[in-house]
């Protein structure tokens, strides 16, 4: 039973008010002492002629307490209502544990495909821990999406065509050693790029000759290609091996090379819009009454660049998967690169383009480092990962933690860590990268989300010989236990709000908050001490089980695996 429709009916047959206004003023008190839904009667002065506390107070002595219904109290100009708490704790876990792993589900996707663009590193260079932020929160959105029904499509736009290949090609024929590049391929190609721009600054005529090495990539060289298909080829296995670590897994690798011939065909059709006006040479939609630059499609050169190719994925992509959302999720430093182009679609008369999102992010703040590839100073992802393995492993070992594989369990709260630091708080908060935060048991942390999770199963293991599938529910009856309940009702809510407003960290918050809930439960209502009694027992262990279920399902939608104990 829903108890807020079932209020909205009681209310809609007093009011005379539509369903869908009644429902959409119904507020949730900031103090759970003043009830646990709130009706505001001002819109109903005008009509009814009487002050709100007076209308309060009328319908509140209409209405009389039920089944789900325990009081209904009027307090000043609004109606407060109190769930009966043995209905609502009935009610909420039973149906919790008929839907598993399904609670929170919805099927408001339902025939709409979801595009969701990230990671998208660039092809011979290294996954380095800014291109995580990307990774993490696109990969929680694809999730959170498929949660809620729509059909996702998780792309990864590589950066595998533009001038940097035409410097990397005459590095590599300059200074690059074939024995070396294949024992450690990115590397060394990182180490032969770095020098590349060492050496160009001392010698510019380096950057005419890189230009000259991609005119001949565009125009199908075959030594050209063939090294290019090696860089992309070894990145690719670079990648992937970093992906597995992180269980992320792509639907197309399609980078900006797959629509290097499909770009000739956006100019034409600018063109024929009458959209394209010269500019120093350069052709570009004029977005000066949007107090926006240019959009740049044709430098002076007649070469395409970022905003062309990003146009011709765009229609590609319309065209293949008639997208209900096209998602871009990449740093915030491109959003007037994405306004120039969603713009310049929208006056190509695209009506799609307003489906076209940019979800942007932060930045990662390492003390004392850059990300800049160009200048080599990098902190590498891998890394990263394998640093908090290791440190967690420390942790466990301290501890002395009865863990049946060590190893896995270190690997699983290690990376957990990691992605959590990225999913905590809204995605366009830059990131302080701290260990002892990011590995704090005992704070807002996912070390501190799984230990919730391995604790309530520890309690079911120690429960096993006692049958709960049918507990008397009413028997869990307790202030601690009702919030809980209330709490574990508002996934699906949770969930719909993250992929609404395409912040994550709606979940991350959610779950969060689920165990700190959950910590005070048990801590207050006994479980399997001697003297309590056998039907408050198994109510509580019913609620321990769905709790359990539902930081696994959460979790997961962060990208985020659960462990049985640690």
């Amino acid at each position: 039973m829903d108890f807020k429709e079932h209020i909205t009916d009681k209310l809609t047959e007093l009011t005379g008010l539509d369903r869908d206004t009644v429902r959409a003023a119904m507020e949730t008190p900031p103090d759970e002492k003043l009830g646990d839904l709130a009706f505001p009667c001002f819109p109903l002065a005008k009509v009814m002629r009487k002050a709100p506390p007076l209308i309060a107070q009328e319908l509140a002595s209409k209405l009389s307490a039920d089944e789900l219904i325990e009081k209904v109290d009027a307090v000043g100009g609004y109606l407060n209502f109190f769930f009966d708490r043995a209905a609502f704790i009935t009610d909420t876990i039973s149906a919790a544990r008929e839907a598993g792993d399904g609670w929170g589900r919805s099927d408001i996707g339902r025939g709409k495909t979801v595009l969701v663009e990230y990671s998208s590193p660039n092809i011979a260079k290294p996954f380095h821990i800014g291109h995580l932020f990307s990774t993490a929160v696109g990969n929680s959105l694809a999730r959170i999406y498929k949660f809620l029904g729509y059909d996702v499509q998780s792309l990864n736009h590589l950066g595998d065509w533009g001038t940097q290949f035409g410097k990397l090609i005459c590095a590599y024929k300059r200074w690059g050693d074939p024995e070396v590049i294949a024992k450690d391929p990115i590397n060394e190609l990182l180490k032969i790029y770095v020098k590349f721009h060492e050496e160009a600054e001392k010698d510019p005529s380096l950057e005419d000759e890189a230009r000259d090495y991609f005119k001949k990539l565009e125009d199908g060289d075959e030594e050209a290609t063939a090294l290019w298909s090696r860089f992309r080829d070894l990145s690719l296995d670079e990648f992937n091996r970093i992906y597995d670590m992180l269980g992320v897994k792509f639907d197309s690798y399609n980078g900006e090379a797959f629509y290097s011939d499909k770009m000739d065909e956006v100019v034409e059709l600018l063109d024929e819009k009458g959209l394209l006006v010269e500019s120093e040479g350069a052709r570009v939609v004029d977005l000066s009454d949007m107090d926006m630059p240019p959009c740049i499609i044709l430098k002076s050169d007649g070469a395409t660049i970022y905003a062309t190719r990003d146009i011709a994925a765009a229609l590609y992509r319309h065209r293949t998967y008639n997208f209900y959302k096209n998602i871009y999720v990449v740093g915030l430093p491109q959003s007037l690169h994405f306004r120039q182009i969603f713009e310049t679609m929208r006056r190509a008369g695209w009506e799609w383009s307003k489906d076209c999102v940019h979800v942007g992010f932060g930045l990662v703040k390492l003390p004392g480092k850059s990300m800049s590839t160009r200048h080599g100073d990098v902190i590498f992802l891998e890394d990263v990962l394998n640093e908090s393995i290791e440190k967690t492993r420390a942790i466990i070992e301290k501890n002395n933690s009865d863990v049946d594989d060590a190893d896995a369990v270190a690997k699983k709260i290690g990376i957990g860590a990691v992605l959590y630091t990225f999913l905590k708080n809204s995605r366009e908060k830059d990131i302080v990268f701290s260990w002892d935060t990011m590995l704090d048991f005992d704070g807002e942390s996912a070390p501190y989300c799984m230990y919730g999770y391995a604790r309530g199963r520890s309690i079911l293991r120690r429960a096993e010989g006692i049958d709960h599938s049918s507990a008397d529910l009413s028997a869990a009856v307790s202030d601690d236990a009702y919030t809980l309940v209330k709490h574990l009702a508002g996934f699906g809510a949770a969930v719909e709000d993250a992929a609404a407003k395409n912040e994550p960290f709606y979940v991350t918050r959610y779950v969060t908050n689920l165990v700190k809930l959950f910590n005070k439960f048990y801590n207050t209502n006994p479980i399997m001490r001697d003297d309590v009694p056998e039907d408050v027992k198994k109510a509580r262990l019913a609620i321990v089980d769905t709790v359990c279920t539902v930081i696994r399902s959460a979790l997961s939608l962060l990208g985020i695996g659960v462990v049985e104990s640690m």
